[in-house]
Formats: structure tokens, C-alpha cells, sequence
């Protein structure tokens, strides 16, 4: 296998690829036969969070908002104040302050409901608008048929009159009488039923007794005992957990990680300071979302512009669809006020222009550090735990989220967390390379390899992405999973994406010779005669991948301001040597990529040397283990025959 240590790879991926099993002590006298598989554990406990919820939500909530309030606790314990003092005073003021938002929502919901009905008027205008477009009647429709009847009148302006002649007012006075054969009704409305009649229906009436005060605080307590219940036990958890968090920090370290106590420490700390971090932060953006969508909304005349306001701040922690749903009842609002549509334009723009806002400047400018969750992770995250927990689940869902990427992050066990749910590439570059050449795309490959080479050279993407990509190819050859038609593909693949690189970087290289060209015109006093490039011929050694080495190398060359030769392993066989042309040819470069070809490279040379006795060959084994192949095997006294492990000595060789 190649190599893992390459420049540009992403901190986690190495790590998690270099993680040695010996860093956790084994557990002795456990039977891994009594284990149950994973996916009967995850199905067991998303049952139990489902089952349970109305245990688990008000201890979810206990633990984050102990999260957000723990900081606070510390900072005023360490200035004196008793760490019972400080618990209560934070926890007493973080529930007034809930308490005091949820008061004002709800009287501002009072008067918008008690305003409701004065809206009537201008819903109904707005449904038959509606009604009228849909059934041709709009201003567009009545002109057309206006427009119609007039080129109708012009067309019938020559004809004869087809109708026949009033004769008078006898005719009308006649077309007015009924027929003849027909009884007149009459139109007055006959008598009520007589009081004596005996089929008059009798009124019956329904009375309950007046309800006891025991039935009233029944019927409007009995909503409220389950919300007041849950909130009382999050108030008592949440002091306990501030009360209490260094032992449950300790009592978690013994559960989970008691062995490498350094990692589960670190986890805690992390999982806090993401968790505390996104919870502050995200309230001071949706602060500054609801108090700008408050005074707008004031200024363009919606009604209880303070209750939507409030609103955007608590339904911004929805992920995706919390703006969305902030903007739906003012939008619906200004239907119902104004008589026209501009007051729904302006509504629109004033949430849309916010949100841009929000997005593109404060929320990048405010989060010091990301979550850590990838955008698919947050989107199922938010409908798993809304399945489980409800819309309670869906407002936790990030947070929770990010406790799991945590754990996931620092302890092993739980490693599948960090991969499923994590946004850091869990594939190092040469993984995703050879991947890409499998499935036979070098256009991503290639778009990958651009953002790879913003940060670093193209020697350093060919020695640390690409040759090792080729390095993975062969040893899946070697074990015999890679037949024939996907090793063609890969290769194929791989000399696309080295002519897509090289036609890129032969602009950039070009633009920058122009300009060292014009800086320095000015400077040269004679016309200096260019020297001739050498020549070189870049060969494979005995398969289509060492080929494509052959061909990256080649591209290196001509960086190097070579004339190259790129040949394929087929052309250097002994029934095709001799029609080799080497007229000419300074050097040729053979790659290998399997460090076992000693003997062919050793009778290579020989066959090479039989064709041309003085041409400088390198022999370039690129495998991760070339330095420990003994050269004098390859090599032995040849003359002008150097042995290369690596693509720097062999550039180096050539080029000197």
C-alpha cells in the first residue's frame, strides 16, 4: 500500500488511517460472542428515545442549556460568589427571561386573534381577485373580448340587416304575455302553520347543570399539568447538573474512556465548547434577524410586528426551514390587511434581503468555529430526531447532532458518528483519485486536482496524489481484484487527467512568461542563442499503470523544458525495440510501480544497452517501499544506469 503521509491531507482522515489499535488496551475476559451486532444496538436505542421522549426531551433540554449556562456559572464562582448563589441566580434569570418572551407572544397572539375579524373584508377582495383570474373575468380577459366584439362590429358593417322589423309596441306587449296553456302562481307566500296544527314539530332544548369550580380547573388546568411538569423538571435538572458537573464529568470518563482518560477529556471539552459556542452564537444572529424583521415590519404596517419578530429569534434555530417558517404568517398577514399586493412584496423582500444577510455576512463573520456537521448531516439529523422527539427534536436537532460528531471525533468506539455525520473528508486525496479513475471520471478528478493545486505545486499533487492513486491500482492488481477492462480504465483515466493539468498549467505558465518577457525586454543587450532542450524518452515498465506513471513523469519533464517522448512498456519488448528511434535521445526514464520487477528492469537494461551503449537510463521505482530495493540488483556496473526511488531524485538526474 502507498504511502499516507502526503502534504495537503486533511488532519482527521490521517489520523483516523493512522490510529493504532494499541492505543486502547484490550479488554481481557470479554465475549465479543455475547455482543449484540450494531444495527440491533442503534434500533434499540432510537426505540427507547422514542418510546421514552418524555424523559429523555426534558433531559436533552436540561443538558443543553446546562451547556449554555455553565459558563456563566464558572465565571461568577470564580469571582467569589458561591457556586450555590451563582447556580440559582443564573438559572432563576435564564427562566425569566423565558418567561418574560413567552408572556409577551402570547398576549401579542391574544391581539392579533381579537384583530382577525376586521381583516374579513380584504381576504374576501383578495379570493374573488383570484376567483376572477381564474375564470377569465381579469382586466386582460375583459379587453380582449372588448377588442373582439369591435372587429366583429367593423366585419358586419357591409352586411344586410338579418333581424326582422319591430312592428310596434303591440309585438312587445305580446312577447311579454304568459302562454295561454300556462297557470299563473301566485307569488305571495302561504299562511304558517296553525298553532292547533297537530303535525307542528315540538322544540326540545338541551340544559347542562352549571359546572363545578373542581370541572372548570379540570378543563382549563388539565392542558397546561404535562408543559408546567416538563418545565419543572428541567429547572431541577439543569441546577443539579450545575451543581453537580464535575462528578458527572468524572462518573462519564469512567463509563466511557477510563483508559485513555486524555481523549475523554478533550471529547467533553470539545463537545461543550461547540455545543456553547453554537447555542450563543446562533442566538445573537437570530437576535439580529427578529429585531430588524420587528422594525420593518412596524415600518411597512403589518400588525404586531413585536409578536413576529420574536418569533423569527425562536424559529431561526429550525434548520432550513426556520426563516421559512418565520415568514409564512406575515406574508399571509399582509394579505389580510392591505387591500392590495405591494404590502406582500415588501414583506417578501424585507425577510429575503435579511436573511442574505444573515447567511453571507453574520453568520460567517460570528462563527469563530463550524459545528463540524456536513449540510446532508444536519438536513437528516433534523428529520430523525423531529421523527423521534417532534418539533421539540427538530429545534434540538443540531446540537444533539454535534454531541454525537464530538463523541464520534475523540472516542474510537464511536468513530462511525464522526465518518457518517462529520464534514471532514474521511478519504485521503490518492483514495479519492483512485476512486474517481475507477468509476472513470477525469473531469472531477481534475476539478479536485485544481483545488489541491491552489495550496501546492504540481510536482508535489503527481508525487503525493496521482503516483500514489497509481501505487492503490497496483496493489489491487496484485491481489487480483482489479481485472483487465477497470486496470485499462484507470490508466486511461489517469493520462486524460495529466493532459487536462498539463493544458491548464501550460496558460498560466505561458501568461507568466510574457510578463517576465515584457520586464525584461528592456534589459537585454544582446540576442542570446537558446539552448537545445533534451530530449527525453519517459517509458513504463511492464504494465498500461506503469504507463501512466510514464506519462505523469513525462509531464514533469516538459515542465523542465524538455522535448519528451512518452512510449508505452509494449514498444521497449524485445521483438519492438529495435524499431525504437533513440537518434537524438539524451536519456530515458523507465517507472515501475512494483517494487518486486527487479529481474525484468535487470534484463531492461541489458536490452536497452544492447540497442544503444551510451544513453543515460533511469530506472524509477515509485513504490513506498523503493528505497529498500537493493540498486546493485538493477543496476549492478552498468555505465550511465541510475536507480531512482523517488520522482525528485529522478527529475534531478535528468535535468542536471
Amino acid at each position: 500500500m502507498p504511502s499516507e503521509d502526503f502534504s495537503g491531507r486533511s488532519p482527521r482522515a490521517v489520523e483516523r488511517v493512522t490510529r493504532k489499535s494499541a492505543s486502547s488496551p484490550a479488554i481481557v475476559g470479554v465475549d465479543t460472542r455475547a455482543q449484540f451486532p450494531p444495527v440491533i444496538v442503534a434500533i434499540a436505542i432510537v426505540a427507547a428515545l422514542y418510546l421514552a421522549s418524555d424523559v429523555f426531551v426534558p433531559l436533552a433540554l436540561a443538558l443543553l442549556l446546562t451547556f449554555a449556562l455553565s459558563p456563566l456559572v464558572t465565571r461568577l464562582h470564580r469571582n467569589g460568589i458561591p457556586k450555590a448563589a451563582a447556580v440559582i441566580s443564573v438559572v432563576v434569570t435564564a427562566f425569566m427571561v423565558i418567561a418574560i418572551f413567552v408572556g409577551i407572544v402570547v398576549s401579542q397572539l391574544t391581539v392579533l386573534a381579537q384583530n382577525l375579524p376586521s381583516y374579513q373584508y380584504n381576504i374576501e377582495t383578495k379570493i374573488r381577485t383570484i376567483k376572477d383570474a381564474q375564470s377569465g373575468n381579469s382586466i386582460f380577459d375583459r379587453g380582449a373580448r372588448m377588442f373582439k366584439k369591435f372587429s366583429e362590429e367593423i366585419g358586419r358593417s357591409d352586411e344586410v340587416e338579418r333581424f326582422p322589423v319591430d312592428n310596434g309596441p303591440d309585438s312587445r306587449d305580446q312577447a311579454r304575455k304568459p302562454p295561454e296553456n300556462v297557470e299563473v302562481q301566485n307569488q305571495e307566500i302561504g299562511t304558517p302553520l296553525k298553532a292547533q296544527d297537530p303535525n307542528k314539530p315540538v322544540p326540545v332544548e338541551i340544559r347542562y347543570p352549571p359546572p363545578d369550580p373542581l370541572s372548570l380547573l379540570q378543563t382549563f388546568a388539565g392542558p397546561l399539568i404535562q408543559p408546567l411538569a416538563t418545565i419543572g423538571i428541567v429547572i431541577v435538572v439543569v441546577i443539579f447538573m450545575l451543581m453537580r458537573r464535575e462528578d458527572l464529568r468524572d462518573r462519564f470518563i469512567k463509563l466511557v474512556g477510563a483508559s485513555d482518560i486524555h481523549r475523554t477529556t478533550t471529547a467533553l471539552h470539545d463537545a461543550g465548547k461547540r455545543v456553547g459556542q453554537y447555542l450563543l452564537m446562533q442566538l445573537i444572529i437570530n437576535i439580529s434577524f427578529g429585531v430588524p424583521i420587528g422594525i420593518g415590519l412596524w415600518l411597512i404596517g403589518i400588525p404586531n410586528p413585536m409578536l413576529w419578530g420574536m418569533l423569527a429569534i425562536v424559529l431561526r434555530f429550525v434548520p432550513y426551514i426556520g426563516p421559512i417558517m418565520a415568514a409564512f404568517f406575515p406574508l399571509m398577514l399582509s394579505l389580510a390587511v392591505d387591500p392590495g399586493w405591494m404590502l406582500l412584496v415588501w414583506t417578501a423582500a424585507l425577510f429575503i434581503v435579511l436573511e442574505l444577510i444573515s447567511n453571507n455576512i453574520m453568520e460567517p463573520l460570528l462563527y469563530g468555529s463550524k459545528t463540524g456537521l456536513s449540510p446532508v448531516a444536519i438536513l437528516m439529523a433534523a428529520i430523525v430526531w423531529t421523527w423521534i422527539w417532534g418539533p421539540i427534536g427538530l429545534i434540538l436537532s443540531t446540537p444533539l447532532t454535534v454531541c454525537l460528531v464530538v463523541l464520534g471525533r475523540h472516542v474510537p468506539k464511536f468513530e462511525f458518528l464522526d465518518v457518517l455525520l462529520g464534514n471532514e473528508p474521511v478519504l485521503l486525496p490518492p483514495q479519492q483519485l483512485y476512486q474517481r479513475l475507477l468509476s472513470g471520471d477525469p473531469d472531477e478528478a481534475t476539478e479536485k486536482a485544481e483545488e489541491y493545486l491552489q495550496s501546492n505545486s504540481i510536482v508535489d499533487y503527481y508525487s503525493s496524489v496521482a503516483v500514489p492513486a497509481l501505487l492503490l491500482a497496483e496493489h489491487d492488481r496484485g491481489r487480483g481484484v482489479l481485472d483487465a477492462p477497470r486496470r485499462n480504465r484507470v490508466a486511461q483515466s489517469m493520462v486524460f487527467l495529466v493532459e487536462n493539468l498539463s493544458d491548464y498549467h501550460e496558460i498560466l505558465e505561458e501568461e507568466i512568461k510574457v510578463d517576465e518577457q515584457a520586464k525584461t525586454a528592456k534589459a537585454k543587450t544582446k540576442k542570446v542563442e537558446p539552448t537545445k532542450p533534451k530530449t527525453i524518452i519517459s517509458a513504463g515498465g511492464r504494465g498500461n499503470l506503469d504507463d501512466a506513471a510514464a506519462v505523469i513523469m513525462g509531464d514533469i519533464l516538459e515542465r523542465n523544458d524538455c522535448e519528451v517522448d512518452d512510449i508505452t512498456h509494449d514498444e521497449l519488448e524485445a521483438a519492438n525495440i529495435a524499431k525504437l528511434e533513440l537518434a537524438g535521445v539524451s536519456a530515458i526514464c523507465i517507472s515501475y510501480l512494483n517494487t518486486s520487477s527487479i529481474a525484468h528492469a535487470r534484463y531492461l537494461i541489458r536490452r536497452i544497452r544492447r540497442r544503444n551503449a551510451r544513453i543515460k537510463i533511469i530506472i524509477g521505482f515509485w513504490g513506498e517501499d523503493a528505497e529498500n530495493v537493493d540498486a546493485a540488483k538493477i543496476v549492478g556496473s552498468t555505465r550511465n544506469c541510475i536507480f531512482a526511488s523517488s520522482i525528485e531524485d529522478a527529475i534531478g538526474e535528468l535535468c542536471s
